[in-house]
């Protein structure tokens, strides 16, 4: 039933595994679990195998320890054609402490949806109409065209790179 799924929330636990030399969890273990609740939401929004295409504005706020309990929530903020985009979140908190979870991770993430083949295919259309959806639509467009400006400017100089040899 696609369309209907426009939130999906996962948790993990900070394993020994996850962790670099100082005891705080990789950043690409971070990533991997945004890839993989914004995979289980693509999927959930489109009923399709989707891909991810892009992540933007990825912000590390503050540090995950072992053994923390993470949530990686996604909310769909903006669809095109056969793209989807997630605003995610990623909190974390020390599951014997009766503190409140702390943001973490902060980004936005895109997903395709494709066909057998592997060809984009269309995907429900959603349509913000609460002001916080509108907000974040705006938002989640913003931090693509950023991205998109980034990579035009580092092709920029690798073509300036490559024409100097």
């Amino acid at each position: 039933m696609s369309g209907r799924q426009r939130e999906l929330t996962m948790r993990f636990l900070a394993e020994p595994t996850d962790v670099n030399y100082g005891g705080k969890v990789h950043g690409g273990q971070v990533m991997k679990w945004i890839d993989q609740a914004g995979y289980a939401a693509a999927v959930g929004w489109s009923g399709r195998y989707s891909v991810t295409v892009a992540v933007g504005g990825i912000r590390f706020v503050a540090p995950i320890r072992i053994s923390d309990l993470v949530t990686v929530e996604t909310v769909l903020v903006y669809t095109g054609t056969s793209s989807m985009h997630f605003a995610v979140d990623v909190r974390a908190r020390d599951p014997m402490d009766e503190e409140g979870e702390r943001l973490c991770t902060h980004c936005v993430i895109v997903f395709v949806a494709l066909d057998e083949t592997g060809k984009p295919v269309p995907v429900p259309v959603w349509t913000p109409v609460s002001d916080e959806d509108k907000r974040l639509s705006e938002y989640a467009t913003q931090v693509m065209a950023l991205s998109k400006g980034i990579e035009q400017a580092v092709a920029r100089y690798r073509d300036a790179d490559t024409s100097d040899r």
